[in-house]
């Protein structure tokens, strides 16, 4: 495992650069996380999977609300007039159609009540800490850092990829009417991290730069990865905590 703490320290070149923030994703990516492992397998239990729905849904829903901080934040106008297009993604163009109301349906086709859902109420205590810690980064660290923290979609298809067929093949109760939220990812998180990679390769021209680049989007990993911890050690090991989602069978 890389150590990128102190990488870009002799300034690194394009290449190298983007070379350091795609070995990021190759190592620290949550792909590699047990708890994945198990979900392609077929080893989680429905009740694990709404538990996972249920937490991953607080992510999505801040996903748009982080990005109108980037957008309000930005200077330039060519900038924002491709940046919004990731919350229209989201919340659809009419507030209803986009990739959290996708989200919401794969969550009620697993048996989930919607307004449970969206209260977030019932989420683990750590998830809800990690989507605010990285609501906080992208509104107080520089702009820079705010879009390197987003590459992590530079590996979504990866695990897009990984997950849709597994689940479809491995779990009997879900469709693809079930997974739709992942049918536009992959086109969508391409076609955003190219634009993202370019402008952090573009304005990452300093060795510090640089370096708060590769940061932020070993931050992001460290988020994604922690909201997994959380899952496992809720619902796999048996520690959910008071105020938790409970399946039936466990309540």
């Amino acid at each position: 495992m890389s150590d990128f703490h102190d990488v870009a320290k002799n300034g690194l070149s394009t290449a190298e650069l983007e070379a350091v923030l795609r070995r990021v994703g190759t190592e620290r990516y949550h792909n590699r996380h047990p708890l994945h492992h198990r979900m392609t397998s077929g080893g989680m239990s429905k009740g694990e999977l709404q538990a996972w729905a249920l937490n991953r849904y607080c992510y999505q829903a801040v996903i748009p609300r982080k990005d109108a901080i980037i957008l309000a934040r930005a200077t330039d106008p060519a900038f924002r007039a491709a940046w919004r297009k990731r919350i229209e993604d989201h919340d659809g163009e009419d507030g209803w159609s986009g990739g959290i109301a996708r989200w919401l349906h794969l969550a009620t086709s697993l048996g989930l009540d919607a307004e449970a859902v969206k209260g977030e109420n019932l989420a683990l205590p750590a998830t809800r800490f990690a989507v605010g810690a990285y609501f906080s980064f992208c509104a107080n660290a520089t702009l820079l850092e705010a879009v390197a923290s987003s590459l992590t979609e530079l590996f979504s298809p990866v695990i897009i990829g990984e997950r849709v067929p597994a689940m479809l093949a491995k779990y009997e109760y879900i469709t693809e009417d079930t997974l739709a939220y992942f049918s536009r990812r992959p086109e969508q998180a391409s076609r955003d991290s190219d634009f993202a990679l370019d402008y952090v390769l573009r304005h990452a021209d300093t060795p510090e730069r640089q370096q708060a680049a590769i940061d932020a989007l070993v931050l992001k990993c460290d988020i994604l990865w922690a909201m997994l911890d959380a899952l496992q050690h809720a619902y796999q090991a048996g520690n959910i905590p008071p105020g938790a989602f409970r399946p039936e069978q466990e309540s």
